[in-house]
C-alpha cells in the first residue's frame, strides 16, 4: 500500500519512447513541473500527450515540446505557446483539437470503463464532420486530417436532437501535481490547480503524482479527499517551494472606481 518512490527520475523511469501520457494542469496551473522535467532529462521520446494544453515556450510540457520529445498532442488550448504554433504549422507535432468539456469527459470515461459517449458538443461543424487539420507537411498543406464520426438522433425532453459519438481516452501514464497526499495515494488539490488533474490521473493505466506534502495515511479525512488512491500508482514529495508560474499576470484596483 505504501506507493511513495524517493525522487521524481526513479517515478518515470520506466517511461519509453512512444508512450502516451495523460498530464493534469490549466494554463501553468496544477502543472506536474519536477515530474515534466524528470522526463526532459530521460530523453525518451515520441510521446503523445493529453492534455488541455500544452503549457508555455519554457515551462511545463513545452518544455518537452521545446525538445522534440512529443510527436502528438490531444488539446483543448493551444493559444500561448509559439514553439507549438510554429512545429504544428511546420509538420513536426500532430495536434488533435478537442472541446474542452469533451476532452474532460473523455478523460473521465477512459478512467471509468466506459468506451465512448454521445455528446452535441460539436454537432454541425467539422468536430462532427470531420477535416481539421491534424499535420501539416513542409509545404504547410494538410497532410493529416479529422475522419468524420458518428452521429446519431436522440429524443431528448421530447425533441430528435443530433449527437455525436467521442470515444474514450486512457492512456500508459497520467502525471498529476496534487497539494497533498498520502501514503496510500490518496489526493487533495488545491483549489483551481484541481482542473483537469483527477480526470487525467483516472485515464492512465499507471498514475504518477507529486505531492508538495506527503502525510500518513489517516491524516487527510477522507470527505475531503479529491482523488482517492486507488487511481494513484506511485507518489513523490517535491515539497511545498516547488515553483509554480503565471501565465498571464493581470492586476486589478483596490478600489472600485480606481483606475488601473
Amino acid at each position: 500500500m505504501d506507493k511513495v518512490v524517493a525522487t521524481a527520475t526513479e517515478a518515470v523511469a520506466d517511461i519509453t519512447d512512444g508512450a502516451t501520457l495523460a498530464v493534469g494542469g490549466f494554463g501553468l496551473c496544477g502543472n506536474p513541473v519536477a515530474l515534466i522535467e524528470a522526463i526532459l532529462a530521460s530523453g525518451v521520446r515520441d510521446l503523445s500527450v493529453v492534455s488541455n494544453n500544452c503549457g508555455v515556450d519554457d515551462w511545463g510540457l513545452g518544455l518537452l515540446l521545446a525538445a522534440g520529445q512529443i510527436r502528438k498532442m490531444t488539446s483543448s488550448y493551444v493559444g500561448e505557446n509559439k514553439e507549438f504554433e510554429r512545429r504544428f504549422l511546420t509538420g513536426e507535432l500532430e495536434v488533435e483539437l478537442t472541446p474542452q468539456g469533451t476532452l474532460a469527459e473523455k478523460l473521465r470515461a477512459g478512467g471509468s470503463g466506459i468506451a465512448a459517449f454521445w455528446t452535441q458538443t460539436g454537432v454541425g461543424t467539422q468536430v462532427a464532420e470531420g477535416g481539421l487539420p491534424r499535420r501539416y507537411d513542409a509545404e504547410g498543406r494538410v497532410a493529416v486530417a479529422s475522419p468524420p464520426k458518428e452521429t446519431r438522433t436522440f429524443t431528448v425532453r421530447g425533441e430528435p436532437r443530433e449527437f455525436v459519438l467521442e470515444e474514450a481516452i486512457s492512456t500508459d501514464v497520467a502525471l498529476v501535481h496534487a497539494l497533498r497526499g498520502d501514503r496510500h495515494g490518496n489526493l487533495v488539490f488545491h483549489r483551481s490547480a484541481r482542473n483537469f488533474s483527477p480526470l487525467a490521473a483516472m485515464a492512465g493505466a499507471l498514475t504518477i503524482a507529486e505531492v508538495e506534502e506527503l502525510v500518513e495515511p489517516g491524516q487527510i479525512d477522507p470527505d475531503a479527499v479529491h482523488l482517492p488512491g486507488v487511481y494513484v500508482h506511485r507518489v513523490v514529495e517535491v515539497g511545498t517551494d516547488s515553483p509554480k508560474r503565471i501565465e498571464r499576470r493581470t492586476v486589478r484596483p483596490t478600489e472600485p472606481d480606481q483606475e488601473v
